[in-house]
C-alpha cells in the first residue's frame, strides 16, 4: 500500500508523502529481507527501488531516474513488473533523448514479455514519441515496433 501511495503522492506532486511512504516501504522491505511474490505483490528491495524511479519520473526528476533505473536488477521479479520497470527506464532515457538506448531496452523487454509491452500504454507513447522526432522514414526497428503496439507509422 506505501508503494501504491508514493506513486499517487508523486501524482499529486507531494514529496514528503513520497519520502513517508517510500521509507515506509524500504522498512517492511528491509523486514521481509528479500523480494517474495506473496500474494501476486512482488514486494521487497527491488519494487521499493522501483518505485522510486517510477516516482522520479513522475515528478520529472528524469535525472534520478536514469541515475537508479538502469542499474536496478529485476530478474528476481515475475516479468510484468521487469516489462513495467523496463517502460519507466525507456521512458526516462527517451526524456532525454537518448532514443537508441530507449528502444534497445524496451525490445529487450518485449522479449521477456510481449504482451506486456504490445498493449501497455507507455509503450505506445514512446513509439508515438519517437515516430514523432524521427525525419524522414522511420527505422525498419522502430517502424516494426511501431506495428506490434498498434502505433500508425
Amino acid at each position: 500500500m506505501f508503494l501504491a501511495g508514493s506513486v499517487a503522492a508523486a501524482r499529486d506532486e507531494d514529496r514528503a508523502t513520497i519520502r513517508s511512504f517510500l521509507s515506509e516501504g524500504d522498512e517492511a522491505a528491509r523486514r521481509l529481507g528479500h523480494d517474495a511474490n506473496h500474494l501476486w505483490t512482488a514486494f521487497g528491495p527491488t519494487n521499493v527501488a522501483i518505485h522510486r524511479v517510477t516516482t522520479a519520473m513522475d515528478l520529472d526528476d528524469v535525472q534520478v531516474a536514469i541515475d537508479l533505473g538502469p542499474r536496478i536488477d529485476t530478474t528476481g521479479l515475475p516479468v510484468e513488473r521487469q516489462a513495467r520497470h523496463a517502460l519507466e527506464t525507456a521512458r526516462a532515457l527517451s526524456a532525454w533523448n537518448r532514443t537508441d538506448e530507449a528502444m534497445a531496452v524496451v525490445l529487450a523487454a518485449e522479449q521477456k514479455a510481449p504482451e506486456q509491452i504490445r498493449h501497455h500504454a507507455i509503450s505506445r507513447q514512446l513509439v508515438q514519441n519517437w515516430m514523432r522526432r524521427g525525419r524522414g522514414r522511420p527505422s525498419y526497428q522502430l517502424a516494426s515496433l511501431a506495428q506490434r503496439v498498434h502505433v500508425a507509422a
